[in-house]
């Protein structure tokens, strides 16, 4: 199957939907199974084969994508919901003992909020590897030995993330490293809306064309869970999706009849060759970006929460901690 071009995007699932729209058919070596849960979407995806994995242009491993809409406001029931299954989602890719070390490393630039959910995530993780001679015997068991960090980005420390986690690492020799970064998306619609997993690592600016050095388990030595929440997407992607959104209003098709014969990834060329001249390689995030991220970094620190300490009381949390 040839290898196509697509938007950027850090989104298995996007880079699936947008390879079989082109193609009308299915991918060989990927496998895709949904499930619902009222407004919640999951969307597992398996990418099993080496050509699998040059076609998607991701690793090979398994995707795990939570969506819920609602994400994009003030709904308490909603985000508990999604934190729960995230929870679930999360031990069901780890696996991991009772008495496991893990370390949760919170990618990203604290000084810009679209860049932040990394280190706002860290600092709502309950860390407990200094308190293990001191818990409660009801605790005993169901709280695993859990650290933190927000190492920042190289333009702050002068050190490239992998070189400052891989330090720690070899240091405190955890059995698993969950990352949490902010994401780049292909479809607006999918912005702060999506939570994605991923048991492949991750590489730190990827989806916004600034690849960094990778925290996977070649580099590190140890397994790496990737979590990432898409917070931007791409000027190009807006400018498709107006495109796409005005050719099916009938009120508006007549402006557009020179594209109408074009293909998608024709008219994603004319659109990226149109906007840097004007916009430069722009990518945008919702206005709101503050509030939303503050949201869905506690979506996403309660869900690590809940997978790793089973046997808090995250209500009553304060009790155990003191």
């Amino acid at each position: 199957m040839e290898q196509f071009s697509t938007p950027r995007t850090d989104l298995a699932l996007e880079a699936r939907e947008m390879i079989t729209k082109r193609v009308s058919q299915e991918i060989p070596g990927v496998m895709v199974e949904t499930s619902e849960d009222d407004d919640i979407l999951i969307t597992r995806v398996n990418i099993t084969t080496p050509e699998a994995e040059r076609v998607m242009g991701k690793t090979q491993g398994q995707y795990v994508t939570i969506e819920a809409q609602g994400l994009r406001y003030k709904n308490t029931p909603l985000q508990d919901k999604v934190m729960e299954f995230l929870a679930q989602e999360l031990a069901g890719l780890t696996q991991l003992p009772r008495n496991a070390t893990i370390l949760v490393v919170g990618l990203g630039n604290w000084n810009v909020t679209p860049d932040a959910l990394g280190p706002r995530a860290v600092d709502k993780i309950v860390v407990t590897r200094h308190l293990q001679g001191m818990l409660s015997p009801e605790l005993k068991g169901g709280v695993r030995s859990v650290c933190a960090i927000a190492p920042g980005v190289l333009g702050i420390t002068g050190m490239e993330t992998a070189e400052i986690v891989h330090g720690i690492v070899n240091k405190i020799k955890p059995d698993l490293v969950i990352a949490v970064d902010a994401l780049a998306a292909a479809s607006s619609h999918r912005v702060i809306t999506t939570v994605q997993l991923a048991n492949t690592g991750i590489h730190p600016g990827s989806g916004v064309g600034n690849k960094r050095f990778g925290l996977t388990k070649e580099s590190l030595g140890v397994p790496v869970i990737a979590i990432g929440v898409p917070t931007v997407v791409h000027a190009s992607t807006i400018a498709m999706d107006t495109i796409n959104t005005l050719q099916e209003q009938a009120s508006f098709a007549r402006y557009f009849k020179s594209m109408e014969n074009l293909t998608d990834s024709d008219r994603q060329i004319i659109v990226r060759q149109v906007l840097p001249e004007t916009l430069g390689d722009l990518m945008v995030t919702p206005k709101e970006v503050d509030r939303l991220i503050a949201d869905i970094a506690d979506v996403v620190a309660g869900g690590i929460n809940q997978a790793m300490h089973p046997n808090i009381d995250y209500e009553n949390i304060h009790i155990y901690l003191h």
